[in-house]
Parts: C-alpha cells; sequence; structure tokens
C-alpha cells in the first residue's frame, strides 16, 4: 500500500474549473496492473469513480463527466492531475484519489490505497 497525497481547493465557484492533483511516494505511475483513479462521494450517494490514469498514461472517464473531466499525470513528479471543468453544485463531493487494480470500482474494497479525502463544495 501507498499513502497517496492530494491537494486542491476545497471552495470552487459554479462554472469554474478545478484541479486536484494527487502525489505518489514510493510507487512509479508507469507500474503495471495499476489504476489511478480519481473518485467521488456525493452527500447522501455511494461512492463514484469519475476517472482514472493508465500505467501506460492513457485515461479514461466516467460516461456522464466525460465531456467536462480531464486527467494528466507528471511522471518527473510522480503526480497525477484531475481537471473538472464548468462545476456546478451538483460537484459538490468529497473527493480522493487511489490505486486498483481495475476501473470504475464502487466500492472502497476494490481499492488498495488511496489519499485523505478532500472536501470540495461548489457555491456562490
Amino acid at each position: 500500500q501507498v499513502q497517496l497525497q492530494e491537494s486542491g481547493p476545497g471552495l470552487v465557484r459554479p462554472s469554474q474549473t478545478r484541479s486536484r492533483v494527487c502525489t505518489v511516494p514510493r510507487c512509479p505511475l508507469s507500474t503495471r496492473h495499476y489504476y489511478w483513479n480519481h473518485c467521488r462521494h456525493p452527500p447522501g450517494k455511494g461512492l463514484e469513480w469519475t476517472g482514472a490514469i493508465r500505467a501506460s498514461g492513457s485515461s479514461c472517464y466516467r460516461l456522464s463527466l466525460k465531456l467536462r473531466t480531464s486527467i494528466s499525470r507528471d511522471t518527473s513528479k510522480n503526480q497525477f492531475t484531475l481537471q473538472l471543468s464548468s462545476v456546478t453544485p451538483e460537484d459538490t463531493a468529497v473527493y480522493y484519489c487511489a490505486r486498483g487494480g481495475r476501473l470504475r470500482a464502487s466500492r472502497w474494497s476494490e481499492y488498495d490505497s488511496r489519499g485523505q479525502g478532500t472536501k470540495v463544495t461548489v457555491s456562490s
């Protein structure tokens, strides 16, 4: 297991773009068999997988967020970054980054490492 370290703002205005950086110690992002995921837990709802970047560097996204989401990585810093554009109050959630062995996992048992989570509120 690794302890992912997250950073990003906790309050975002509607229509803005929100960026979230995850730093991964001791495990290169190019390590095979791992997916580096961004997830969120909206209030009153279950865990939502939002997207991931593969060891190869290619990314994939939750279908409903695909047009607003971008995930990239910086292998020199071992960081991967989520950008979510045109945010609305419905994007309010606790956001996490996590490591897992498959895509689209919606249960914490399917991830072996994650960050501490950051509450993000979208409000004017």
